[in-house]
């Protein structure tokens, strides 16, 4: 159930590239990557369901380095037109 809602988050932030709002689309992607890490670090096991790839730590590492790396990279695009 909670890998549906990263799920759907991710959908979100997709539907807002696809508006040509992509910057605040790639944040709701790595925002909601950096939200699935706290769930996975949290919550057991059987809870998380499909969030749970291999160990805990690992997949929390994953999900922490990649959510912020989008973040990241992203910010630092500069703004076109102000």
């Amino acid at each position: 159930m909670l890998f549906a809602g990263v799920l759907a988050g991710v959908g979100l932030g997709f539907l807002f590239v696809s508006q040509d709002h992509w910057r605040r689309g790639i944040l709701t992607v790595g925002g909601v990557m950096l939200v699935g890490a706290v769930l996975r670090l949290c919550l057991p096991t059987p809870k998380v369901g499909m969030l749970a790839v291999r160990g805990r730590l690992f997949d929390t590492v994953t999900l922490v380095v990649l959510g912020t790396a989008v973040i990241v990279l992203t910010l630092a695009v500069p703004r076109v037109g102000g």
